[in-house]
């Protein structure tokens, strides 16, 4: 898989699928935040998309492809907890039956919304289980077809949507900062990016704990690690998928790494300056960007804040902690 598949007319067919269902979700500004960082940022905010995160434009995309069979016969994926709602939110309005794999320890609120929209959950041990294996065994076992987290084109072009609609209503952008699991995100936001009439960085952001991503593109090759320890659960991948890591090496500019502090400092500085409230996996790009480990000075920058479902008990823990 050496040449990327995907393209900007993909994401487009997939933001004509997901008109009308998908939000077209606010772009923030902050006055505050422009002075902190010297720059004109744009926060393209998918906490506010349905299920509370970007994952739903992908899996709507992935469910609404399927054929006939393929939905009669249910799908079947694995997740820490925002792919699993998205799916489990798409396949209902599908009708398709749905059964995710979920880390036992996913968070509560990940786990319960993920039932309540209607599919059935199998629980594993993240740190002592490898999850693919899993899910790959389950979907054969059960005849469902596999939806992947990441590493799945129809999955990829929704994703990229985001950035269709970030560019679409704030126009030219020098530098993207999108967060970085497995990939599929930036893979998606940086076809788009590509496609602008004017250069664009694009920079991924991933966990200190977790930087398979940023190995991987100084190594050229896929590099695999143990299960991250980081706060950042939607960031706990132990590697990128060969299709996102084959994009992400022809689109992908850099990728950074940013501490769980300074995760933790985009986090309260978007409630306190903001009212926003986001995951830690959420806000790693936006973390990154405070604590300057990308030179932004003078730039418009585009940062995706990618998720925010963590409940009040984990939040005010985070941050009195």
């Amino acid at each position: 898989m050496d040449e990327p598949v995907i393209t900007v007319e993909d994401v487009q067919a997939a933001a004509t699928r997901l008109a009308g269902v998908a939000r077209r979700t606010p772009v923030l500004t902050s006055r505050t935040l422009d002075a902190r960082v010297g720059a004109r940022v744009f926060l393209k905010a998918e906490c506010f998309q349905r299920t509370g995160s970007f994952k739903f434009r992908g899996a709507y995309n992935a469910i609404n492809s399927l054929s006939t069979d393929e939905r009669r016969r249910g799908v079947a994926t694995y997740s820490s907890g925002n792919h699993a709602q998205a799916i489990a939110l798409a396949s209902a309005l599908h009708d398709v039956p749905a059964t995710i794999l979920m880390p036992k320890d996913a968070p509560a609120l990940k786990l319960a919304a993920t039932r309540e929209y209607g599919a059935e959950v199998v629980t594993y041990d993240r740190y002592g289980l490898e999850r693919t294996s899993l899910g790959e065994g389950l979907a054969e076992e059960r005849g469902m077809t596999l939806i992947p987290p990441f590493d799945h084109w129809d999955i990829i072009a929704g994703q990229g949507t985001a950035a269709l609609e970030l560019f679409d209503e704030v126009g030219d952008l020098d530098l993207l900062l999108v967060c970085v699991g497995g990939g599929g995100l930036i893979s998606g936001c940086s076809t788009v990016a590509k496609a602008q009439r004017g250069p664009v960085t694009v920079i991924g952001v991933e966990p200190e704990a977790g930087d398979d991503a940023r190995r991987s593109l100084q190594e050229g090759r896929i590099v695999t690690i143990p299960t991250p320890r980081t706060i950042a659960d939607g960031q706990q991948t132990t590697s990128v998928g060969a299709r996102t890591f084959a994009v992400m090496q022809e689109r992908v500019d850099e990728v950074v790494t940013v501490s769980d502090p300074e995760i933790l400092t985009a986090m309260r500085f978007l409630f306190e300056r903001m009212n926003v409230v986001l995951e830690p996996s959420g806000a790693s790009a936006l973390g990154a960007l405070l604590a300057g480990r990308v030179d932004v000075s003078g730039l418009r920058v585009g940062v995706t804040l990618s998720g925010g479902n963590i409940g009040v008990d984990r939040f005010t823990s985070l941050m009195a902690g």
